[in-house]
């Protein structure tokens, strides 16, 4: 049903919020700022009791679609084929990943006395909604799992841009937003990442708003059509709606309730950072790459926010959305069978 007027002030009181965090974070100069912004600021509202608006998930697709849109112009065929002959290197990276995933679970399982298989639905990089399913249909509470997977990939955000600019410096790097936009190039853009989204959402593909939108937009660059990109101001609009999304998970009571839990998945995500960290420093230097492309790589973050935080800080988007990509195919599929087999074992 419409909603009414007076049911309308909260939730555009609410992104009013979120855009001002955006501008702050902007205006500082800080990494992933029309994300990380709203991320923070939410959050702050949720976790204090201000508001218990629900905002609605399906604000996330339209998010993830201009991003995967805008992230699949990176895909040209000279970077395809690089990505080609980098296979091993991506294939190896997924394993190492889901090994450091391995581990970080068994910390956070001894920390907190959540059994194994909730510990690893908990941190093995996935969605939020993908792992709570699993979950369900193994009987296991969801609730810990959603909050887990949440904090996981919201601390990543705001963590590895941060710690890059930690080393690397702080530069100035505020975007800007203004600018004529190509609406013809953009709208041509989204109808093609959206068509194809729904055509993988009804293949019943995984993550289909994302990789969907990307296989499209990146199609279309392969094939030597440019599209033009969207403008600062809509990636900008993007990273509010998933920012907004991402700090209203951060409910008061599941706070209030998580107990010892909350400080076991914290020291067990920065665990699983530092473990894939290292891992792709190494690799690195043994190879001679670039580390920050590496590192980013490797960060157990979800996708989108990854190839985001990638096209902000400048890096190669097209080599870090693929070491993510590679994850997803390698490690996502298996997930439900690995969670069921030591589910049979006793965890």
């Amino acid at each position: 049903m419409p909603m009414r007027p007076r049911q309308l002030v909260e939730p555009a009181a609410i992104y009013l919020w979120a855009i001002a965090g955006g501008a702050l974070f902007n205006a500082i100069g800080a990494p992933l700022p029309w994300m990380i912004g709203p991320l923070i600021f939410t959050a702050i509202l949720y976790l204090a009791g201000v508001t218990r608006f629900v905002v609605p998930v399906k604000t996330r697709p339209v998010g993830q679609i201009i991003v995967a849109a805008q992230v699949g112009l990176s895909f040209s065929p000279a970077a395809l084929a690089v990505l080609f002959d980098l296979a091993p290197l991506l294939i190896g990276m997924a394993v190492a990943t889901a090994a450091c995933a391995a581990l970080a679970s068994l910390v956070l399982a001894r920390l907190s006395g959540m059994g194994g298989v909730p510990a690893l639905l908990s941190t093995i990089p996935t969605s939020p909604v993908e792992a709570a399913v699993i979950a369900e249909r193994l009987s296991l509470p969801t609730g810990p799992i959603i909050f887990a997977q949440t904090l996981r990939i919201a601390s990543i955000v705001v963590i590895v841009p941060l710690a890059i600019y930690a080393v690397e410096g702080w530069p100035d790097r505020g975007m800007a937003i203004g600018g004529p936009p190509d609406m013809a190039g953009s709208a041509m853009l989204f109808g093609v990442a959206v068509a194809v989204a729904l055509l993988f959402r009804a293949l019943g593909i995984s993550n289909p708003f994302f990789l969907g939108a990307l296989a499209g937009s990146a199609g279309l660059t392969a094939a030597g059509i440019a599209p033009a990109p969207f403008a600062p101001v809509i990636l900008a609009a993007a990273q509010v709606l998933l920012g907004t999304w991402l700090g209203s998970s951060f409910r008061r009571s599941l706070f209030a309730s998580a107990g010892r839990m909350i400080g076991a998945i914290v020291v067990s995500t920065l665990l699983f950072v530092a473990l894939t960290s290292l891992v792709a420093v190494g690799l690195a230097v043994g190879l001679g790459m670039n580390w920050e492309n590496l590192v980013l790589g490797a960060a157990p973050g979800g996708v989108t926010e990854m190839a985001l935080t990638a096209k902000y800080l400048g890096l190669d988007v097209a080599l870090i959305t693929a070491f993510h990509l590679v994850r997803i195919f390698l490690i996502v599929p298996f997930i439900p069978a690995i969670a069921r087999a030591l589910h049979r074992r006793g965890g």
